[in-house]
């Protein structure tokens, strides 16, 4: 399909190197087409992707919210969420172990850290050499032990957002999270509880999988969901929950975090479910609804996100960076 001539040209180009995302990670590719109906926006242009040794079976189209510039800082990004991938699925294989105690489950955060920044660009150690810079194979991508299920791309978004104000812009998002998970699950199981018929196993699934989520995001935002830059502030936090403060005694990480750090957790749920025991038929209605989930937080993400983010002291930004 040849595109239709426009004033301005779109964002990318055909036989531009890019990187573009495929499930929840990037991968290089190549744009073999481009693609603009007549009186269309240039940046609702569609693009024929080929991601860079694989079979011509995977080309996609693709919008460009898929897409990223082959730059030096978005080849980091890749190489960090593969390496995240990497390191939460360590973390839930460690979490097995035990390490029920607090201090236990601090420390966890800590050795995921370590492991994530030994294996990104996150450790401060400057951009990676262009011969460094691997990305996965189609073999390695077939061979990984996941479950997978959409996430939309405008929460994909929002990850990529995420990252960049914490690790690039020294931002925290606000605590107490003036819409925390607990709220939003509530929220989701007052959409979705009308629709399922009382006594059925398909209202069970849905209350088990939200208590799941809840319980699985308490016990994991300790060990894997958070940056480096973000424990200063997930350990005060911790200290006030066991405090007499109002606001936080009693609380937990669900009353306290909110979508940023949930969304963290779906993307991960693919690798943290490779590593349970769950029956296949038990893993297929947990995907549905995941993928249910993930669905209508994109429709209401301006409702649950912050759109404005904290802008830590210079003294926590010294602590943080020697922690």
């Amino acid at each position: 399909m040849a595109p239709s001539r426009q004033s301005q040209a779109p964002p990318y180009a055909k036989d531009e190197r890019v990187l573009c995302f495929h499930g929840d990670l990037m991968y290089e590719a190549k744009i073999i087409e481009v693609s603009v109906k007549q009186g269309q926006k240039p940046e609702d242009a569609q693009y024929r992707i080929h991601y860079k040794g694989w079979k011509a079976s995977w080309d996609d189209w693709v919008s460009q919210d898929r897409i990223r510039k082959f730059t030096e800082e978005n080849k980091q990004l890749a190489n960090q969420l593969a390496a995240q991938a990497r390191a939460r699925a360590q973390g839930s294989k460690g979490s097995k172990k035990g390490a029920k105690a607090n201090g236990s489950e601090m420390s966890s955060a800590r050795g995921s850290e370590e492991r994530l920044a030994g294996s990104s660009s996150f450790g401060g150690r400057g951009p990676r050499r262009g011969r460094d810079y691997e990305l996965e194979s189609e073999e390695t991508f077939h061979s990984r032990p996941s479950v997978k299920f959409p996430i939309p791309d405008l929460l994909k978004g929002r990850l990529v957002d995420d990252w960049e104000n914490v690790t690039k812009n020294n931002q925290l998002v606000p605590l107490p999270h003036p819409r925390p998970v607990t709220k939003i699950l509530e929220d989701y199981a007052a959409h979705e509880t009308p629709k399922r018929a009382e006594g059925t196993s398909h209202l069970d699934i849905l209350e088990e999988t939200l208590s799941g989520l809840k319980e699985y995001f308490d016990k994991s935002l300790g060990r894997i969901l958070l940056y480096r830059f973000e424990r200063l502030q997930y350990a005060q936090a911790y200290r006030a929950w066991q405090s007499d403060d109002p606001e936080f005694r009693g609380k937990t990480a669900s009353d306290t975090y909110g979508v940023e750090h949930l969304m963290r957790l779906l993307v991960s749920m693919p690798e943290l479910i490779a590593q349970t025991n769950m029956d296949q038929q038990s893993v297929n209605r947990l995907r549905e609804e995941l993928a249910k989930l993930c669905a209508w937080l994109a429709r209401h993400e301006a409702e649950y996100f912050v759109s404005v983010w904290e802008s830590p002291t210079q003294d926590y930004i010294q602590r943080a960076k020697e922690s």
